[in-house]
């Protein structure tokens, strides 16, 4: 008599989530230290002729951050200038430097998870993989899950961390 190979893990009914599948797309910058004069005035005028001038293709449909990395003091309105030109261009854009924006996309893609996904699931989030995805993206990851899930767990399928389970009442 032949003896069957099941495989337990696939039988588990154990959803695996990947957090790489929600790593946003680069990052441009926009940052306004390049229109300072001497590094440190924005002078309006001149402001508004060099951005007339600026080549706005190169940020066509990318993520912009919109930042000073200068130690300046910037009007709120020329950020607000700024955005007026990529607005119509750009995928998306946020204030803040190259990681921020980057972090606030990444929270955002967790964020448009469809949770009824996972409704009563038991979910592994992948822990290991080709690239490395920071602390903040498990933090968001398990605040959304948590209150739909079974459970959840760190780690690979066939080898996992316990992190949450609901508790029967």
């Amino acid at each position: 008599m032949e003896a069957k190979i099941s495989n337990k893990v696939s039988e588990s009914g154990i959803v695996t989530l990947d957090l790489a599948a929600f790593i946003p797309e680069a990052v441009a910058i926009f940052d306004l230290k390049e229109f300072l004069f001497m590094g440190q005035i924005l002078k309006e005028k001149d402001f508004r002729e060099a951005l007339k001038k600026e080549d706005w293709e190169k940020k066509r449909n990318k993520n912009v951050a919109v930042f000073c990395s200068a130690d300046a003091i910037i009007p709120v309105w020329a950020y607000m200038l700024a955005v007026s030109y990529l607005q119509p261009i750009a995928k998306e854009i946020g204030f803040g430097n190259e990681k921020e924006l980057y972090k606030n996309l990444f929270i955002k893609n967790i964020a448009a998870i469809n949770t009824n996904e996972f409704v009563d699931k038991k979910v592994v989030i992948k822990g290991c993989g080709e690239i490395k995805i920071e602390e903040f993206a498990y933090v968001e990851i398990t605040k959304i899950l948590q209150p739909v899930v079974k459970s959840i767990m760190y780690g690979e399928p066939c080898s996992t961390v316990p992190v949450y389970k609901r508790s029967v009442i």
